[in-house]
């Protein structure tokens, strides 16, 4: 299959996972069905499960899929780190320190949230902003360095992991149990109003990712042949950093922290059509979409009537690729 190929058939498969997604559950409802519904001419009885429980639910994980895959390979490309993602350099630790303060500030005695729960996404969005501002104020004083840029990514990530597990610990049980679930990434508390957000923020950062293809694909040259070709690497590595901690923190505040897929989407993307950013950026984003799609199917159906974390099942088949990864890298890196 030619490298042009591949998108097609990529999205023709994340089609086919949508469909499934929408179609599988507690009973089976078919393509033709699903279609019914969507033109207005199905039972009433199908329009409730699609459009209520299932096709929110299954775009949101989509949505938060392809956004979490952008936001990697625009940090892969920062960084000349393939190791990079919103989860390695703290922007997804940086929103669940955010969730666990809004839980503990806006609970009262009796464990009941003082303040609606729509505002929790606005508090991941506040935490994964927080820790890309802190990664760009210590990049900074080193020139924005590409090394520097991801250590202190980690850095940071250690530092929200710590304390968010404080919060977890100081914090009441039931918040604490809430902020599990969140932490472990799940969609399945979706709605509308969600999807028609992360749609949003994908929607508008979609002609920003146009303009940064030429300097996306200029970071891949060593450090002279890219300023020859007028490149300018730290404003670069700003516009990605700033950008992945928009989709990041889009994608975590409706989903929560839906691990890897920021990590080896880009990877795979990468062997299927080659590093040019025009085929690259779209292959990921349709690669991590269908990867969370499916690891919801997964999670929804494995131990059905109980759920799994979406977030559990994409670590299963992440955390073996990461590993996989670093065994592969050169060891003086």
């Amino acid at each position: 299959m030619s490298r042009s190929a591949a998108i097609p058939a990529l999205g023709l498969g994340l089609l086919m996972a949508l469909t499934a997604a929408i179609g599988l559950g507690s009973s089976w409802i078919g393509p033709e069905r699903i279609l019914a519904v969507l033109i207005g001419e199905g039972s009433r009885t199908d329009a409730i499960i699609v459009s209520t429980l299932r096709a929110p639910r299954a775009l949101l994980a989509l949505l938060a899929g392809a956004a979490l895959a952008l936001a990697g390979a625009l940090l892969q490309r920062a960084t000349r780190n393939p190791l990079a993602s919103p989860a390695v350099l703290g922007l997804v630790d940086g929103g669940a320190v955010g969730v666990l303060v809004f839980l503990l500030v806006f609970s009262d005695e009796a464990n009941a949230l003082t303040v609606s729960i729509a505002w929790q996404p606005v508090a991941a969005a506040l935490g994964a902003f927080a820790a890309a501002a802190v990664i760009g104020i210590l990049a900074q004083r080193r020139g924005w360095q590409a090394r520097e840029l991801i250590l202190y990514g980690v850095a940071v990530a250690a530092f929200c992991a710590a304390i968010a597990t404080l919060l977890m610990i100081a914090g009441p049980v039931y918040r604490a149990g809430q902020a599990l679930i969140w932490l472990a990434g799940s969609v399945h508390q979706a709605h509308w109003a969600d999807v028609a957000v992360l749609a949003g923020v994908l929607a508008i950062a979609a002609p920003a990712l146009v303009l940064m293809l030429r300097p996306l694909d200029q970071m891949l040259l060593d450090g002279g042949s890219a300023m020859a070709t007028g490149l300018r690497p730290i404003a670069t590595r700003i516009v990605a950093l700033a950008m992945a901690a928009v989709l990041t923190a889009a994608a975590v505040s409706f989903a929560g922290g839906i691990a890897f897929v920021g990590l080896i989407a880009p990877h795979a993307a990468h062997r299927l059509v080659g590093p040019r950013a025009a085929l690259h950026l779209p292959a990921t984003a349709l690669l991590g979409a269908t990867i969370v799609l499916c690891a919801d199917i997964v999670a929804r159906l494995a131990f059905a009537p109980i759920e799994l974390p979406t977030g559990l099942v994409t670590a299963l088949i992440g955390a073996p690729y990461f590993l996989y990864l670093l065994l592969r890298r050169p060891a003086h890196v």
